[in-house]
């Protein structure tokens, strides 16, 4: 029999394993699903929602602050748009993927460019509690959106697996109970 796994951005990953099972695409599944299109709307909606916000509200609480919280506003608010860009862009470039607009092999590049980090954590910086209500919310939310998105990437980004032809892919648990097996003296009794 023969078997196929691929697992890189988009490409088709599916196998017939001998008892007839079939692994189904993270990848390709996640991208037509309405998970995707809810994380889409979400991550858009908040950058949209954070430019409103630092663009009125956030800029009259800016100017009600102290020097030193002026200095922390400023910084938390260049760092929170930044993280929302690379998520704007991740999500752009997996649903220009998804609509076929660009190869699996162009959104790699473009991928590779994109910048989803996990530091600068609200509980890490001094006096945070002191920022307006609505920007450490924006905040909080960027990074939960944040952690989603790596997971998910991690997920669709999983290095691809070596093709197998010809020949039965071994089962890891079956694996390790012929060790146990072995040595016990019971070798001939694992079912394959």
């Amino acid at each position: 029999m023969s078997f196929r796994f691929e697992g890189v951005l988009g490409m088709s990953v599916g196998s017939v394993s001998s008892s007839g099972g079939v692994t189904i695409s993270f990848a390709e599944r996640f991208a037509t699903s309405e998970q995707f299109d809810q994380i889409f709307r979400e991550g858009m909606g908040l950058v949209e929602t954070t430019a409103s916000y630092l663009d009125g509200a956030g800029r009259r609480e800016a100017k009600a602050l102290g020097p030193q919280h002026s200095v922390l506003y400023a910084t938390e608010s260049m760092r929170l748009t930044t993280r929302l860009l690379e998520i704007a862009s991740w999500l752009l470039v997996r649903r220009s993927l998804k609509a076929g607009e660009i190869t699996p092999e162009e959104a790699r590049v473009k991928r590779r460019r994109i910048k989803l980090t996990t530091i600068g954590r609200p509980a890490h910086t001094k006096d945070f509690d002191k920022l307006p209500a609505e920007l450490r919310r924006l905040v909080e939310t960027s990074f939960a959106l944040n952690d989603r998105i790596v997971q998910i990437d991690r997920a669709l980004e999983a290095p691809a697996l070596a093709v197998v032809a010809g020949r039965d892919v071994p089962n890891a648990v079956q694996g390790y109970q012929q060790q146990l097996a072995s040595a016990f003296g019971q070798a001939d009794q694992v079912k394959h």
